[in-house]
């Protein structure tokens, strides 16, 4: 599932264009047996149809005219007030078989107008086909007599649809969307648990857990444009631009679209990490809606990664100065966030100390508030 943002406000996939061809494929042959041998004049609403009009003709198997009108107002003399009239048709349909080709119908209060104004022509037949139906609003008592896809009423753009001029060029439905994620930054020292909580806590609230750790090996694995960028950085012993890191992280996001939301594990480390997130987010309606951090003191936590260092064989768990020395790296770049996002009113500390079912305990609390 995708999300737009046109204007200032955004959308989500709604229904597919594979859908949107199969619903005109199915009309356009319902049509042409009720035509028999007629050559029928289908007839465009400008400006929504025409996308539905071009591919509803083309889908069209057998002789026809096609024009495309625009109902226009002036005002009228004397006391008639405003008079209303189809710009761009000037044919003789006198005796003709009329099918108008509506994008979407609503309340039908525009279409009950061009459907009187083409009634007074002496037409043959006039029928109405319209891709979009919104049965719920629809109040005339005008005849449907080819709906495409019954939809909800919910505001709809693309396929010719728009949302103040933009929107139309999109092949897709998408529909406006209030629905927010939930955005969580996972954050503590090494060897507080992040890891192991996100584990349970993504399962429990139907999250997206993204770790950073991870999203390297993998685009380094793969050997993903981006991670051999980030590998060249990394044999050379210098750090992983944050231009790349935040690149990976948006894949990462961009391939689960239709996540209730994310656990951020490893990200941000930095102030100006944390204000790309977020402005990536914002770009998608989203933000971040807390870090919730856990605190637990370094001698406690130097014991946890000496005792893990016996089994994990990673060496920067077996020499205690390597591990203060990351504890001084996390101080003097990375708990600078704590002020970041508490100025945001978006920092929760939460004690780290205890059984692991203690502390997810205490963190569900949290997430239950977020």
């Amino acid at each position: 599932m995708r999300t737009i943002k046109l204007h200032d406000k955004y959308f989500k996939t709604f229904i597919t264009a594979d859908i949107i061809n199969q619903a005109i494929q199915k009309m356009a042959r319902l049509v042409k047996k009720d035509c028999g041998g007629e050559i029928p004049i289908f007839v465009g609403i400008l400006n929504g149809s025409f996308m539905f009009a071009a591919d509803f003709i083309r889908a069209y198997e057998g002789n026809c005219e096609v024009s495309f009108v625009k109902l226009a107002s002036y005002e009228g003399t004397g006391s008639t007030g405003k008079i209303k009239e189809l710009v761009g048709f000037n044919e003789n349909l006198e005796g003709r078989t009329i099918i108008i080709l509506e994008d979407i119908i609503d309340t039908g209060n525009t279409l009950e107008e061009i459907f009187n104004i083409f009634r007074n022509k002496r037409v043959k037949q006039l029928k109405i086909a319209t891709l979009f139906f919104k049965p719920d609003v629809f109040r005339k008592g005008l005849p449907i007599d080819y709906i495409g896809i019954p939809i909800p009423d919910k505001f709809i753009v693309g396929y010719g649809l728009d949302y103040n001029g933009l929107g139309r060029n999109l092949p897709d439905i998408y529909q406006l969307t209030t629905q927010k994620m939930t955005n969580i930054v996972l954050f503590g020292p090494p060897g507080a648990g992040k890891g192991t909580q996100a584990t349970v806590l993504k399962d429990k609230y139907n999250l997206k857990h993204i770790s950073t750790g991870d999203v390297f090996r993998y685009n380094i694995k793969n050997e993903t444009e981006l991670g051999m960028l980030a590998k060249s950085f990394m044999d050379k012993g210098d750090l992983v631009p944050d231009e790349v890191t935040i690149e990976m992280l948006k894949a990462e996001v961009e391939k689960n679209d239709d996540a209730n939301g994310f656990i951020f594990d490893g990200f941000p480390r930095t102030e100006s990490q944390a204000k790309a997130l977020d402005a990536f987010l914002e770009e998608k309606g989203q933000a971040i809606n807390g870090m919730v951090a856990l605190e637990v003191p370094e001698d406690l936590l130097v014991e946890r990664l000496l005792k893990r260092g016996k089994t994990s064989g990673r060496p920067d768990d077996q020499d205690e100065d390597k591990i203060r020395n990351r504890f001084n790296e996390y101080q003097n770049k990375t708990a600078i966030l704590k002020d970041y996002y508490d100025k945001q009113n978006k920092y929760y500390g939460v004690n780290g100390v205890g059984s692991i079912e203690d502390i997810t305990e205490r963190l569900s609390a949290v997430f239950d508030t977020l």
